[in-house]
């Protein structure tokens, strides 16, 4: 079975075809049940959930929608579960213990949760608590069957579904019975699942509460589970259905396999139909019991294709009630289907909101093709090597200040690609385009465009060129031309003209408070587009990628030499990035002499003084040159940080602590002078490499003629690569003056009032936070609601491509030269080398030897100091132009990137091996 997230108990436990049969169409029953501590199913809704549970409210709201049947029963609301926990003082105490263990005490923890539970479930009901639900149970029947359910306040939540965390018992009778199992459903919220699912999502076991569900039982004929959106590549229009015969313990438990049916726009697409050999069905006199299937009747489909249909049908509705997809529990009896829950699924990537497309379909494509052609979207995060999910104000800034538009889906930020698409020459200039930075991303692009169902291709709009010249990156669109000449003034001026900039902008936005501030940043944000489309820094990067492709291409053709670009760009000078972290070197000669300096900053690494470490330096040998030099690097590079793209993410400048990691690992791992020993080493490699291909080539048939061109394309390239890095570091100094602004007009609105802390403006978009700082008013609960989503967002991985109905589109490298068991990638810098994984997730865990091999998710420009202390790098996202790949490059490290999943297959010290110039990593052991 693909999805197992039924409810899970020990009587007779279950989910789909759990409960008992109700009324008719939308009719809500009920009523006459309600009293302090029970309320009537049909009397919930969905502003109800601190009372009766997220399954409660769910089933309640369910009851209203039109056409879809919902067993009858009643809800036993948080307040009994409240006070029953308040007598019992045993379980106050152990939820303070296992408040304070720790989480990675498996042992503890679970044993904690069994002390809990048990002192839960031996509390006793008291006297009139039991009537009132006793009652209740005699108006429906107190000899009828009844499934309970349990119902947290932290359950089937938009961003957390919490599905199978607690316990539902089906198939129990009588009124002392059901007493009994609503105990249990209580103490089930201290499962050790339910308390580690918990922690992972950020909720307080504490601020949880219990309801319990008591509904009449249904006997089906079969029952399971419908998607209303593909939950494995989710596609929205795809619903799948899983059925199988009796109860749906039998599914859940894996006693069988399900039949599964694809509907794809109202018609069944795909089916396979399990031999099912056994079913659970209930006792008359209570609990459930596995039978055997008739083998005549075992290869027969649970659901027939109609019926299939209908519930689908059934499902979109309810999707349309509660606004997004949805995970439904379903059970088939004689008359009809009944709808026993509905969760969101919380797994699903969001689909960008549609705006208006400012470059819309050309008008010359049939509107029928028009209608059916889902748009297509390129993740910016896998170009940007940064995939981690942003705040509202980062990934709206970001959109303020790009040089094309962007949608926001899941925290992160998508170009629409449909129009380049839709004509053949935009299309080609694209995949090139995108080919040559990810060739994941160009095969999941040729994916959606070479399936049988893809519409047939659009013919150019009246030869529009602008297409090809638009087909580019998202960062901006690719040049009229480039440089034909190695100038290295060009660079020098460049940089001379983006320090004047900078300049101008630290000099003015000091002077800007409320309303003006925001007039300033309007006409500040344009001067940043301006300096980043300026048409000669265009050119100048473009004239280093092509001719590292001309490099590499040529090379190949005359030489037979993979990758030979790599060697000759070794120390190219005026890389700002690769600057960063040898200057960083240089911040360790400074330290290194002092070792009551190192000892006190192996305390800081330890917590033991923060960010207020500097201070602390002075007091010490050596302290205040350490400062000293710590300071200086932060004045040039304190404006960077993991993540950088993202405005919302803490400074190294505002907090330096977290240099100090990389700055011991380098007192640890080099010696004096390293900096310039390294720069000077690779520099030397470049000119042999130069010599060396330059020599073999005049060997050639008009060898002459070929060494010229590629001696003017080596220049080209050096005077060039490095360039490549300073626009980046130029947005990142004006994004941190934008921060600084906004934070101080943050911190007027706290004192006026207005916000709780500064950094609630970090889920505000900047359009809000506008709007906050003109009308000193702010929405405290959409601050709320965004800190959720947020969380929510970290867990989800970004796709590099995706569809409008919701398709998260994996590319694959489809090669036959890896060998068996390798992990394929893209090689993007050259060599072969063997050593110690080490899979680093966060920065400031970095702990590195001598020989290790780097392995990571991505690596953004901050993170290029550490790759001075490693002998290689894998990626997960990356391609050939990307910041770990030029740096890797520039340092002459093998690497690989594009490795998917490279962090959960490679373990943390394991040996691997490094291939950077094939693109593909072993793993030895």
């Amino acid at each position: 079975m693909r999805d197992q997230r039924f409810d899970e108990g020990h009587e007779g436990p279950g989910g789909s075809g759990a409960a008992g049969e109700r009324g008719g169409p939308g009719h809500r029953e009920g009523g006459g049940v309600s009293g302090r501590y029970v309320l009537g199913l049909g009397e919930a809704d969905e502003e109800q959930a601190g009372l009766v549970g997220g399954k409660g409210a769910h089933l309640g709201a369910l009851s209203r929608v039109d056409g879809v049947r919902v067993p009858d029963g009643f809800c036993v609301t948080t307040e009994a579960f409240r006070r029953v926990v308040a007598a019992a003082p045993e379980a106050d105490a152990l939820l303070d213990r296992l408040a304070g263990a720790d989480p990675d005490d498996v042992r503890a923890v679970r044993a904690l949760c069994a002390e809990v539970r048990r002192a839960v479930e031996a509390a006793v009901i008291p006297d009139d608590l039991a009537a009132e639900i006793t009652g209740a149970v005699a108006r429906y029947g107190e000899g009828a069957a009844y499934a309970v359910r349990s119902s947290a306040t932290a359950e089937d939540l938009p961003t957390a579904s919490f599905a199978g965390q607690q316990d539902t018992y089906l198939n129990v009778v009588g009124p002392a019975a059901v007493l009994r199992h609503i105990s249990r459903c209580w103490a089930s919220l201290f499962t050790e699942r339910a308390v580690v699912y918990r922690r992972r999502n950020g909720i307080d076991d504490r601020t949880v509460r219990m309801a319990v569900v008591v509904q009449r039982m249904v006997l089906p004929d079969a029952s399971g589970v419908l998607f209303t959106a593909d939950p494995v590549t989710g596609h929205r229009r795809t619903a799948t259905v899983d059925a199988g015969f009796g109860l749906g313990e039998a599914l859940v438990s894996g006693l069988v396999n399900p039949d599964v049916f694809t509907v794809r726009d109202g018609e069944v697409v795909a089916r396979t139909i399990a031999v099912k050999q056994r079913a659970v069905h209930a006792l008359p006199g209570g609990g459930t019991r596995e039978v055997a299937v008739e083998p005549r009747q075992q290869e027969r489909p649970a659901l027939t294709d109609a019926q299939v249909v209908e519930l689908v049908r059934l499902g979109r509705r309810i999707e349309a009630h509660f606004g997004c997809p949805q995970d439904i529990e379903w059970c088939l009896a004689d008359d009809g289907f009944r709808i026993v829950q509905s969760r969101p699924i919380t797994t699903l990537f969001p689909v960008p909101d549609p705006v208006p497309d400012p470059d819309p379909v050309p008008d010359s494509v049939p509107e029928a093709v028009q209608g059916r052609t889902p748009r297509v979207y390129v993740s910016v995060g896998h170009q940007q090597m940064m995939t981690d999910a942003m705040k509202a104000l980062g990934w709206s800034m970001w959109q303020r200040t790009a040089m094309v538009p962007m949608h926001e889906a899941g925290g992160r930020l998508f170009v629409d690609v449909t129009p380049r698409l839709a004509s053949p020459t935009s299309r080609a200039a694209l995949l090139d385009v995108m080919g040559k930075g990810d060739p994941l991303v160009r095969d999941a692009l040729e994916t959606v465009l070479g399936r049988d169902e893809a519409d047939p291709p659009v013919p150019d709009a009246g030869g529009d060129a602008g297409d090809a010249g638009r087909a580019g990156p998202p960062a901006g669109g690719a040049p009229a031309g480039s440089v034909t000449e190695a100038d290295p003034a060009i660079v020098a001026e460049l940089v001379a003209r983006s320090e004047a900039s900078l300049a101008a902008l630290e000099r003015d936005i000091r002077t800007k408070t409320g309303p003006e501030l925001f007039d300033f940043l309007a006409e500040a944000f344009e001067e940043h587009k301006r300096v980043l489309g300026d048409p000669l820094s265009i050119r100048a990067i473009m004239a280093g990628m092509e001719a590292t492709w001309w490099l590499n291409d040529k090379l190949g053709e005359w030489l037979g030499e993979k990758n030979a670009a790599d060697a000759l760009t070794l120390s190219a000078p005026g890389n700002i990035t690769s600057e960063m972290g040898l200057d960083l070197l240089d911040v360790a000669d400074v330290i290194r002499p002092h070792p009551r300096v190192v000892a006190f900053l192996n305390d800081v690494r330890d917590d033991a003084h923060g960010d207020d470490f500097l201070d602390g330096l002075v007091r010490l040998p050596g302290g205040s040159a350490a400062r000293a030099a710590i300071e200086t690097y932060l004045r040039r590079y304190g404006m960077r940080c993991v993540a950088e793209i993202d405005i919302t993410r803490p400074r190294w400048s505002e907090r330096p602590a977290t240099l100090v990691p990389l700055i011991l690992d380098n007192v640890r791992n080099f010696g004096p002078g390293a900096a310039e020993h390294r720069f000077e080493q690779g520099r030397q490699r470049a000119l042999r490499a130069e010599r060396d291909v330059l020599t073999r080539l005049r060997a050639l048939p008009d060898g002459e003629r070929k060494a010229d061109e590629t001696k003017r394309m080596i220049d080209q390239v050096r005077a060039f690569a490095g360039y490549r890095e300073y626009p980046k570091y130029g947005i990142v100094c004006r994004s941190f003056l934008y921060k600084q602004a906004l934070l101080e007009e943050a911190g007027r609105l706290v004192r006026d009032g207005v916000l709780a802390e500064r950094e609630d403006v970090f889920h505000l978009t900047f359009q809000e936070l506008e709007d906050a700082v003109r009308s000193r008013r702010a929405d405290s609960r959409l601050i709320a609601r965004r800190k959720e989503a947020f969380r929510s967002y970290e867990a989800l991985t970004p796709p590099r491509v995706l569809t409008s109905d919701g398709e998260a589109v994996t590319g694959a490298y489809r090669r036959d030269d890896v060998p068996a068991g390798a992990l394929a990638g893209l090689a993007v810098s050259a060599g072969s080398v063997e050593g110690r994984a080490r899979v680093i997730l966060d920065l400031a865990d970095a702990e590195l030897e001598e020989g290790d091999i780097l392995v990571t998710r991505f690596t953004d420009p901050s993170w290029s100091p550490l790759f001075l202390g490693v002998a290689g790098l894998v990626t997960e996202v990356g391609g050939l132009m990307t910041h770990g790949a030029v740096i890797a490059r520039e340092y002459g490290l093998p690497a690989v990137v594009g490795v998917d999943g490279a962090t959960g297959l490679i373990r943390d010290g394991q040996r691997i091996r490094v291939h950077g110039t094939d693109g593909y990593v072993e793993i030895l052991g």
